[in-house]
């Protein structure tokens, strides 16, 4: 009795919607205030990878656009400067928690947008987020490095404080642009200042997707805001703004540092030049110190219910 010929075909799969599945494209937004908003101008503007492949549309931010930004860090500074320096550093040691649960978009983001290979990349994410747990342990530390009791002749005794600066600009690195926004950003907030970063004009996609771990890390709403776009068509109002107490032009080129410096004199901003840095380097604690101002108060000895006065 001969066995009936088996069926040797395949199958079809009738489902269409499956076989024409697009991908989602990211739509990359601007962060300002603890939300997502896209600039007021509805500009965008191509990101390519280092061989002019497409890679998305980033926001173009305005003048606007930094001006919000100011008046949404200036609103988080009360709070988060007079956070405990222990709650400070948690809230740090959370964004490096949330960072490496992203790791792997975060190795393709900095692959793309930098032209890295992904060793190289993934070495650069791990890196940044070192780097936040660095800062975080040095939150309730730097105020007993840099502050403490000054000896003094006569019957009173002075003892020093850091306290942060205010609102900081802040302009990303151009090249290592993950690793150096990371360095540039996390000992700003540490020491209690909010900060408003210009993200690399030519790889801002980490800088911005950066954003959307910030918000989901316990950092209040506008303690970090960050823009793309045109550096110095953003960075140009906001060293001139008089509520901006301090800018960081660690991304700026010669030029450009020279006539944000001119503008920052308007009300005395501390300036922090642009130099060569190795971010993969130890950092130090000189960007935590940069944005610390020294409170220094006198009290007399021996006589109670004296009140002392600081300067």
């Amino acid at each position: 009795m001969s066995e009936k010929p088996k069926n040797t075909e395949k199958p079809k799969n009738t489902d269409k919607a499956e076989q024409q599945r697009l991908g989602v494209f990211k739509t990359y937004k601007l962060y300002v205030g603890g939300k997502f908003p896209r600039s007021e101008s509805g500009r965008v503007y191509e990101v390519t990878d280092s061989q002019g492949t497409w890679l998305a549309n980033a926001p173009l931010s305005s003048r606007k656009d930094a001006r919000d930004a100011v008046v949404a860090a200036r609103k988080a500074f009360g709070g988060w400067s007079g956070a405990t320096a222990y709650n400070r550093g948690q809230v740090l040691y959370r964004v490096a928690e949330m960072l490496e649960g992203r790791r792997d978009q975060f190795v393709r983001e900095v692959a793309d947008s930098e032209g890295l290979s992904k060793s190289k990349a993934a070495a650069v994410v791990d890196a940044a987020i070192d780097r936040w747990v660095w800062y975080a342990g040095w939150t309730d530390k730097i105020a007993q490095v840099v502050g403490g009791g000054n000896p003094v002749a006569g019957p009173y005794f002075n003892l020093s404080t850091p306290e942060p600066t205010g609102v900081v600009t802040v302009l990303a690195p151009q090249e290592s642009s993950f690793l150096g926004l990371v360095s540039v950003i996390a000992p700003v907030i540490a020491t209690g200042n909010t900060v408003i970063v210009i993200a690399s004009e030519r790889s801002p996609l980490p800088a911005l997707s950066l954003g959307e771990v910030l918000a989901t890390s316990d950092v209040p709403g506008g303690v970090v805001n960050i823009l793309s776009g045109k550096t110095a068509e953003i960075a140009t109002p906001l060293a001139a703004h008089q509520d901006v107490n301090a800018i960081d032009l660690a991304g700026a080129d010669d030029v450009l540092a020279k006539e944000l410096e001119v503008a920052a004199a308007d009300n005395l901003k501390r300036v922090v030049r642009p130099q060569a840095v190795d971010y993969f380097a130890a950092p130090g604690i000189e960007r935590l110190t940069a944005f610390l101002e020294t409170k220094t108060v006198w009290h007399p000895t021996g006589a109670l219910g004296a009140s002392g006065s600081s300067y």
